[in-house]
């Protein structure tokens, strides 16, 4: 298999809700997995974007929201087996047993760090022992667990000092936009096909939304779309598929989604429009797989730049650039097209703010659909912002990595200011 086809099967994971509630609570249920009796506490620490992004997102299978929730339902009822699905097996009356450890003040989630960098520190007590488990960089990557004051586990990284770790350079900067375009047209078309189950589980959670009576958005955007999931109108389509399913993703209707650099989110963005492309003009499913392996490393490429969790919207600026350029792909647009059509959505949409996973995530959503196919309408008919302007780089991916800096270290500040309002709403 080719290395850019492992990146991308290694990066793609189902994920029930907002991944940061699910990898909260897969955390506090691994922890809890090391000691035995009934919990007396549990204590949880978070970088920003982590604290963020669950501050307010719905949960599966719950009426709540939040990370403190997530993480009381992580020690009621977590699967740390099911990694970042860990809530998929809550019943109504583990909510009841959650709600009771809240309302003793036994839960606390408390901001370590404004940072770009994913962290979460899980301690959970009970009247037989504690245990520790901590997570860096990806959302279910445990690099130590400690219990009853004993070193369990602890990865080579997290041996290190602080100052004796690196950063390595990301593979996936390694090549151009060329490249990626070359890989994603002539890769063997076998080697793909994994992808096809993005589009199985993002599909089923569309239909959750789309029949869900807790979605809004849903609503307008399928009587926008003439009442039909597919009508003669790609972009409406596009959104309607899109954003029904972040929707109900965000609200923690019980479907996951397929993930996609951490984020569901972003693995919704990347792929559903251009099914709608794909349904509405007749492509073949063939163009579907290779536009969606470009649209996804084009994602991955400004993500390992901007960091997982971050003060901008990746979802709509990285995974929406990736679309884009899926749809010139499947336009039969040119690799010069494809630059003229980043050059376009980074002189538009970069710089929205990511103010955690709720249900402003679907009109973030609306807006990426939006820009993406006014982006590429634009450089398919050789109209695009020229280069010399603003962030844009000399190169796609000079541009590329110029978006990524705008969130970190760019907004850091940005980061720091969105806590500060959350922190403020809840006095």
């Amino acid at each position: 298999m080719k290395e850019l086809s492992k990146l991308i099967l290694e990066d793609m994971k189902p994920a029930l809700g907002v991944t940061e509630p699910g990898a909260i609570a897969f955390a506090v249920a691994k922890a809890r997995s090391y000691v035995e009796g009934a919990p007396i506490c549990v204590n949880v620490a978070l970088n920003s974007g982590m604290y963020k992004n669950a501050f307010t997102c719905g949960i599966p299978n719950s009426p709540e929201v939040g990370n403190v929730f997530a993480a009381a339902l992580g020690v009621v009822a977590g699967n740390a087996d099911k990694g970042l699905e860990a809530l998929a097996d809550v019943e109504p009356e583990d909510n009841d047993k959650a709600r009771k450890l809240v309302e003793e003040g036994k839960v606390t989630v408390a901001l370590c760090g404004i940072t770009s960098r994913i962290f979460i520190d899980a301690a959970v007590k009970t009247e037989l022992g504690e245990a520790v488990v901590t997570i860096r960089d990806s959302h279910t990557n445990i690099t130590k667990i400690i219990v009853n004051g004993k070193v369990e586990f602890a990865s080579e990284d997290e041996k290190k000092e602080e100052s004796e770790r690196t950063e390595e350079a990301a593979v996936i900067h390694q090549y151009t936009l060329q490249q990626l375009y070359d890989y994603s047209k002539s890769v063997d078309i076998k080697e793909i096909e994994f992808i096809k189950e993005a589009y199985k589980v993002n599909l089923e959670l569309f239909e959750e939304g789309l029949h869900h009576p807790r979605t809004t958005f849903t609503k307008y955007l399928l009587k926008k779309n003439k009442g039909k999931i597919i009508s003669d109108c790609e972009q409406t389509t596009a959104s309607l598929l899109c954003n029904a399913a972040i929707e109900a993703r965000v609200i923690g209707l019980d479907k996951p989604a397929m993930s996609i650099t951490g984020s569901g989110a972003h693995g919704i963005i990347a792929t559903m429009p251009l099914y709608g492309a794909y349904k509405v003009n007749g492509y073949t499913e063939e163009e579907l797989l290779r536009a969606t392996a470009l649209s996804y490393l084009i994602c991955m490429y400004i993500k390992e730049y901007s960091g997982k969790l971050s003060a901008f919207c990746g979802c709509a600026i990285a995974a929406g650039t990736g679309m884009a350029c899926g749809l010139v792909y499947l336009r039969g647009g040119t690799v010069e097209i494809m630059e003229h059509t980043i050059q376009n959505i980074a002189s538009s949409i970069t710089g929205m703010i990511c103010d955690g996973g709720n249900q402003g995530c679907t009109m973030k959503g609306i807006a990426a659909v939006d820009a993406a196919y006014q982006s590429v309408d634009l450089a398919m008919n050789g109209v695009s912002v020229d280069k010399v302007h603003g962030i844009n780089g000399k190169t796609p991916e000079e541009t590329m990595k110029h978006m990524g800096l705008i969130a970190s270290p760019g907004m850091i500040g940005t980061e720091k200011t969105i806590v500060e309002i959350f922190e403020n709403k809840m006095k």
